[in-house]
């Protein structure tokens, strides 16, 4: 789990993840997972944060039943689909919970 302290020292990424939520029009419970999902396991790399916290936001949006299309995420994060693909899977299975199976 994470603590007040990644809050704060993630917050920039945690207000972009907040304006991607606001484009895609999410629920609250959908923002609240993503941020717990992102928060989970930060990467290093500025790089990658985009692309774990576009995932995070996919993910989230799944596990609150306020799902949204990957590309749908991607073009509000301004990444690649590929990028969300490629982790959101692994995303959930670290949180302990079982991706669906389409």
């Amino acid at each position: 789990m994470h603590s007040a302290r990644d809050r704060i020292e993630y917050e920039q990424w945690l207000e972009e993840l907040e304006q991607i939520a606001d484009r895609l029009d999410l629920s609250s419970d959908a923002r609240t997972y993503a941020a717990d999902l992102f928060l989970m396991d930060v990467p290093e790399a500025d790089r990658s944060k985009r692309a774990v916290l576009a995932a995070s936001v996919y993910a989230g949006s799944l596990v609150a039943g306020d799902g949204r299309t990957q590309s749908d995420v991607a073009d509000a994060a301004d990444v690649s689909r590929l990028s969300i693909q490629s982790r959101w899977k692994e995303l959930l299975e670290q949180a302990g919970l079982e991706p669906p199976r389409w």
